[in-house]
């Protein structure tokens, strides 16, 4: 039994599942923590989701507190914000739309006693769509690159989190937020185990192929360097060949007295150092980019409505 427990859950067109997903949670926390709290981040979304969430509030006085952002943020964000809030001495977060059951919450705490910092509830079986599938694993792919750690394999937004991990980005700043590669900031004890994983019934995913694909390009040029190091091996490679070319063509005239047919060559070789200069321009024009941001001091959330803030030792 833990002294204190949180549940951050951020909350977008999440109006129909968030109500049974908080009494589920009052039916499972008590057996776990001899004290919990559940904070709603709500991201602004369109449906009536904050009126709903407020309904909770005063359902439940004393475990629920809810932030409304003042705009779309994005899911990362809210988490951040739902973070720092919180002040449990562990810290889960789950999404709103119950594929994460809260009776699974007990398998990550127990993991997490091992000696784990961080520990994943990995979906034993994944239970979206083909090209969600795969853009998925595209993501966990590019995240597994910036964040260095095996278990970038099986992340997932059920996460079980010692709160001095958060610590460590306690003072991050910016519009761009990722919290998985951030938790590497302040610990390498990860771990990851499946957990049931529920269909969805309620609502459509907010999650596109085509906003996991800008996630992953925000991610891989927000926290890492990689990109510029594949910039750098192709600048390498590319002079390689233009070496190789070089030979080829003074090794040809010396040898049989020609030279190389001369505009279909030429435009080939061209084709492909223009390509490979456009390319490493368009990288470093990303991380520029993402200095720029930075340079306008953008905040990472802003906060329109906070209820239960009286509520802030669990």
């Amino acid at each position: 039994m833990l002294p204190s427990l949180s549940i951050v859950i951020p909350v977008y067109n999440g109006a129909l599942s968030i109500a049974e997903l908080v009494g589920q949670l009052h039916a499972t926390l008590p057996t776990l923590a001899d004290s919990f709290e559940v904070i709603l981040v709500e991201d602004d979304g369109k449906d009536n989701s904050w009126q709903v969430i407020c309904g909770l509030v005063s359902e439940y006085p004393q475990t629920v507190r809810a932030f409304k952002m003042s705009r779309n943020y994005g899911q990362h964000n809210a988490l951040l914000c739902g973070l720092r809030a919180a002040v449990g001495g562990v810290i889960v977060t789950m999404d709103d739309d119950l594929q994460h059951p809260p009776d699974q919450i007990g398998t990550l705490l127990a993991k997490l006693s091992e000696g784990y910092d961080v520990v994943y509830g990995k979906p034993a079986n994944e239970q979206h769509g083909l090209f969600r599938d795969l853009a998925s694993q595209v993501t966990k792919w590019v995240l597994q690159n910036a964040m260095g750690a095996e278990t970038a394999g099986s992340i997932s937004a059920f996460r079980a989190i010692r709160r001095h991990v958060v610590r460590a980005f306690e003072h991050y700043s910016g519009p761009t937020v990722n919290l998985d590669v951030l938790l590497t900031w302040g610990t390498t004890r990860f771990t990851a185990l499946p957990v049931r994983h529920e269909p969805r019934r309620l609502g459509v995913s907010n999650y596109t192929f085509r906003k996991l694909v800008s996630h992953s390009l925000n991610m891989v040029t927000g926290f890492s360097t990689m990109p510029l190091r594949i910039a750098s091996v192709l600048g390498f490679v590319m002079t390689l060949f233009g070496l190789l070319v070089l030979v080829y063509v003074l090794g040809r005239y010396l040898i049989e007295g020609g030279s190389v047919a001369g505009f279909p060559f030429l435009a080939s070789v061209i084709a492909i150092f223009s390509g490979a200069q456009l390319f490493t321009i368009g990288i470093i024009g990303e991380y520029l980019a993402r200095m720029y941001q930075r340079s306008m001091a953008r905040p990472t959330y802003v906060v329109r409505e906070a209820l239960g803030e009286e509520k802030r030792n669990v």
